[in-house]
This record gives structure tokens, C-alpha cells and sequence, in this order.
């Protein structure tokens, strides 16, 4: 007895065994049937025994990070899987790092918020940009630059730490009501619940000189030397550096639901699902895959770009001189159906996804 199986995130299946009429003297021989039926990525055929359980189905990222020349992925369990350059343990998932719900990449560190409101750093500290501060607690969201971290508490106040060379983590006076944070390479910016942005640390391209009249922002980006903002209604703001046209929005984007920042490039995500990148373009940054389409999270590095779509995939292109485009195999996890089938009786089981 075959069981096809199309794998699917479902909480419930449905399994049918059918018996045809009993034979007749001149009858074929009675015919059992059970088919399961999941929509998704991968077909295969197991038998059907009990109990069942079939792995066949895969459970991709919830989100994506890009540093300097490396990746995260926060898996829906809750753990990190990460690739590209490791030269100073930027992608040495520290041991039993679980229940996360965010991460973020710098240079040469890497960042995980857990679910307790407490963060975990590892890779390069020189700057003691990985070394949490104890007022980093009651944490709902973290950002990385090139050597300084920043967090964001459940009260609208911000924390940072490590390298300030360039004013990068200190925080302006009075600075309150954060909604979210975002870092660029030696600057940070700050979304305010009024739509506001502030921005501080290195301006020597002006990538912290808010455009005059800047309202109704919802999510922020930073680049090297350059910033993002998008706006309630889709569309984008763009300011500092614009060498590679990485500040030149193009003409009538809109309905834009997410941004990220490389060095030197600009990537939009629609509503749509599709995605828009600008700016430099040397090692392919910019240059989307083809029939890259159901988009829900992007990310960019230094000369990369990061996309997850909807089916748990991930897709990266651009620059791979360290891994920073090779995904790696565990990036998504086995998902496991298990429940008891009996083809032998007519009826209807349940199989349970776990």
C-alpha cells in the first residue's frame, strides 16, 4: 500500500480509506484506498503504517538578516542558521540559542533577540560591539552597524553600545516613543510612534539629515553612507550618499511594504511581492533573479541581496566572494505529520503537524 503525499503546512489532514462493494463470484478482488493530499514543496511516497509520520515537508525562515558579508536566517523554531564569511565567528551560533524572534547583522558580529526580551551577541568584539550592556532588558528590537549595536526597549527607549568613533551610539537627549531602530554603517536611526525619524552618528555624506518635512514614516534602512525611509503610503525617502545612485528612487515606485540598505544599494520590497533594487551594481546586487515574485522579507550586505518568499524559500544574489550568496542546506527545518491510519477501515484520520 503507496501513500502519495505533496507536503503542506497544515494544522490537520485528512486521510480517507474507501472500500469498494465486497467481490461477487465474478467480481475483482475488493480494492482498499487511502490518499493523502498536502499542497507544497516537495511530492514523495511513503507506506502507510501506523502510527505515520512522514518529513517530507519543510518548514522555511521567518526572516532574514544580511551583514557585511554574511547571512541570518531566524527558522520557525526558533534557532538562527547563518552563512558566508566566519573569520571572526560572526556565523558561530552560540550553543543552545533558542527561542528567538529577531536577528540582525553587522560587519563582522551578529545579533538574536529572544522572546524574553534579552539579547545574544557573537563574532568580532574589538569595539565591544557584541558585549551587552545590563540596561539592555525588556528588549523588542535590535539593529547592527559595522561595530555598534543597538536595542530597543518595550518602553520606547533606545540602548547602544560599542564603537562611537563617529557618535554612532550616543543616543540624543530626550530621544523617546521608539517603534523601530535601524543602523547603518557607522550611524543609527530612530522611527518615532509620531511617524518622526532622528538620526545620529557619522554625517559626512548627510545620511543623517532627515529631509525637511519627513512625516508618516513606518519602517527605516541604512546603508554606508546613505538612509531610507518608507512612508504610510508606499512611498520611499532616500538621503546622504547618492555616488551609485543609491538615494535615486526610481520613478513611480510605490506600494512599497519593506526596505534594506546595502553599501552602496537600495532594495524595496511591494505588496505584491515583488521587489525593486537600485544603485551599485557591480557584482549584480541589483540585478533581481529572474521570476523572482511572492516576496515577504528582504534583506541586503555589503554587495549582496537577500529575498524570502512566501513558501519558506530564500533566494540571495550578488557578490559570493565569501559565501555570502551559497545558502546553506539547513536553512530550513523538517516538519514531521504523525497520527495513526488504519487502511484496512473506511473512515476519515486526522494527522497532526507538529
Amino acid at each position: 500500500m503507496k501513500i502519495k503525499i505533496c507536503s503542506l503546512f497544515r494544522l490537520a489532514l485528512l486521510v480517507v480509506a474507501l472500500h469498494l462493494p465486497a467481490p461477487t463470484a465474478h467480481a475483482r478482488p475488493q480494492l482498499v484506498l487511502a490518499v493523502v493530499t498536502l499542497n507544497g514543496q516537495a511530492t514523495v511516497t511513503n507506506e502507510c503504517h501506523s502510527p505515520y509520520t512522514d518529513a517530507g515537508a519543510f518548514s522555511g525562515p521567518s526572516a532574514l538578516a544580511a551583514g557585511y558579508a554574511h547571512g541570518l536566517a531566524l527558522r520557525s523554531d526558533g534557532t538562527v542558521a547563518a552563512w558566508g564569511n566566519n573569520g571572526y565567528g560572526q556565523r558561530d551560533i552560540p550553543v543552545g540559542l533558542s527561542n528567538v524572534v529577531a536577528v540582525a547583522g553587522g560587519q563582522y558580529h551578529s545579533l538574536a533577540l529572544r522572546s524574553n526580551g534579552t539579547v545574544a551577541g557573537w563574532g568580532l568584539n574589538t569595539s565591544g560591539q557584541r558585549t551587552l550592556p545590563t540596561s539592555a532588558s525588556n528588549v523588542v528590537a535590535v539593529a547592527a552597524g559595522a561595530n555598534h549595536s543597538l536595542a530597543l526597549r518595550s518602553n520606547g527607549t533606545v540602548v547602544a553600545w560599542g564603537n562611537n568613533s563617529s557618535g554612532q551610539k550616543t543616543i540624543p537627549a530626550g530621544l523617546s516613543n521608539v517603534v523601530a531602530l535601524a543602523a547603518g554603517w557607522n550611524h543609527s536611526l530612530a522611527l518615532r510612534s509620531n511617524g518622526t525619524v532622528a538620526a545620529w552618528g557619522n554625517n559626512a555624506y548627510g545620511q543623517t539629515n532627515i529631509p525637511a518635512g519627513l512625516s508618516n514614516v513606518v519602517a527605516l534602512a541604512g546603508g554606508l553612507y546613505h538612509s531610507l525611509a518608507l512612508r504610510s503610503d508606499g512611498t520611499v525617502a532616500a538621503w546622504g550618499r547618492n555616488a551609485y545612485g543609491q538615494t535615486d528612487i526610481p520613478a513611480g515606485l510605490g506600494n512599497v511594504v519593506a526596505l534594506a540598505a546595502g553599501e552602496r544599494h537600495s532594495v524595496a520590497l511591494r505588496s505584491d511581492g515583488t521587489v525593486v533594487a537600485w544603485g551599485d551594481n557591480f557584482y549584480g546586487q541589483t540585478n533581481l533573479p529572474a521570476g523572482l515574485s511572492n516576496v515577504v522579507a528582504i534583506a541586503a550586505g555589503q554587495y549582496y541581496s537577500v529575498a524570502l518568499r512566501s513558501d519558506g524559500t530564500v533566494v540571495a544574489w550578488g557578490d559570493d566572494g565569501e559565501g555570502q550568496t551559497t545558502l546553506p542546506a539547513g536553512i530550513s527545518l523538517p516538519v514531521g505529520f504523525s497520527g495513526s491510519v488504519d487502511t484496512n477501515t473506511p473512515g476519515s484520520y486526522v494527522l497532526t503537524y507538529n
